[in-house]
């Protein structure tokens, strides 16, 4: 059975980094697209950024542009996530998620869409 499984994060002060990983326990080509999502308590899951996984073009919500940097390994299986100057208001859990269909690269941040759900890996940024 396929799963993914997230992990790197932790608590760090506001402007520093983390690198989370997610590893998928087995490369299908239904894992047409991946992404990272991030929630926090009350609210809805918010997706951070996402990578077609054969043109690796890439994708980033404008909260986490220029900050993040979304990246896939094949030689693990691996999608990752490099998150720079960090913010407090990127507290959270991370998830990653990965989809078999697309019908509009508008929508790749609808967390519905995707079949595949890592169980999270938390991220704390202090002040």
């Amino acid at each position: 059975q396929e799963q993914l499984t997230e992990s790197g994060g932790g608590s760090v002060q506001a402007g520093g980094s983390l690198r989370l990983s997610c590893v998928a326990s087995t490369y299908t080509h239904d894992m047409y697209f991946m992404s990272w999502f991030r929630q926090t308590p009350g609210k809805e899951r918010e997706g951070v950024a996402g990578i077609w996984t054969r043109s690796r073009d890439t994708r980033y919500s404008d909260s986490v542009k220029g900050r993040f940097t979304i990246s896939r390994d094949d030689a693990d299986n691996s999608l990752l996530l490099q998150m720079d100057s960090l913010t407090p208001e990127d507290t959270g859990m991370y998830y990653c998620a990965t989809r078999s269909t697309f019908s509009h690269a508008a929508d790749w941040d609808q967390a519905d869409k995707y079949q595949l759900w890592g169980q999270g890996t938390q991220v704390t940024v202090s002040s």
